[in-house]
């Protein structure tokens, strides 16, 4: 029977291999950043915003010469201010980390047996008693740096690590832009090629459902949830945006 389990262990798919110089690698490397979340936020918000204006726009039955313009403005603008309110959010937490560590290297300089109990009454919540906790203390308190970052996690629930904010930044406005133009392109094909498309506006709407599905699945396939699931979800979450827009509209297409 084990030789069973173990020969189905060795053919199940893994994220990575477990033998001892690959883990030594991958721990000496330290954790990488995933910018999904970033990416995620910005294409979104690009595609619901986009389309809740051109559904708004048709439900008031102005021109789609409205449509466009006011369409770029808001990838613009509201793609620009996406990307910035990313950065410097990003920004604050790396300046809080970088905070903490100064906080922490003083208060150890300072009250040094006070920040080792802090350690010890960490490590005791964890199940470590008698001799194995004060060997965890030693070995953490015996270098700065680390016992810094023990701290920085342990005590304040931070990473180590985080996202360049220039990255997250410019991958949020690039996400919002990319798919904030779909909901547009049958109006600005038309702006190009009069006629070319009979219905732009169910062209877009088909666009942006598409976006919507895409953005979902992305997101469920590196979290290893169901793809349609995570597509439906995210096309209930925007279809809701694009409806309350195009009712809008058209409750106040008079006064345009």
């Amino acid at each position: 029977m084990w030789t069973l389990i173990r020969r189905f262990q060795r053919r199940a798919p893994v994220e990575h291999s477990h033998d001892p110089e690959a883990i030594a690698a991958r721990l000496q490397a330290g954790p990488t950043h995933s910018y999904l979340r970033d990416f995620i936020y910005g294409a979104i918000d690009g595609a619901i915003t986009t389309f809740a204006i051109v559904s708004g726009v048709a439900g008031a039955g102005l021109s789609s010469g409205v449509v466009i313009i006011m369409g770029l403005a808001n990838l613009l603008a509201d793609g620009f201010s996406m990307g910035v309110s990313n950065y410097l959010g990003t920004r604050a937490e790396e300046q809080l980390r970088e905070k903490i560590r100064a906080q922490e290297a003083r208060h150890i300089r300072l009250y040094p047996e006070g920040e080792r109990e802090e350690i010890r009454q960490i490590f005791a919540l964890k199940g470590f008693a008698d001799e194995a906790l004060e060997q965890v203390v030693e070995v953490i308190t015996s270098d700065k740096e680390r016992w810094i970052d023990t701290m920085v996690q342990e005590e304040y629930g931070l990473s180590l690590k985080g996202g360049r904010p220039i990255v997250a930044g410019t991958v949020t406005f690039g996400a919002f832009i990319l798919a904030g133009a779909l909901p547009l392109l049958a109006f600005v094909v038309n702006w190009i090629f009069p006629g070319a498309v009979a219905r732009p506006f169910a062209v877009s709407v088909g666009l942006t459902v598409l976006a919507f599905f895409a953005i979902g699945a992305l997101k469920s396939g590196y979290v290893r949830q169901s793809r349609i699931r995570g597509g439906l979800e995210t096309v209930a979450v925007g279809g809701i945006a694009a409806l309350l827009a195009y009712g809008i509209g058209s409750a106040l297409s008079g006064l345009a």
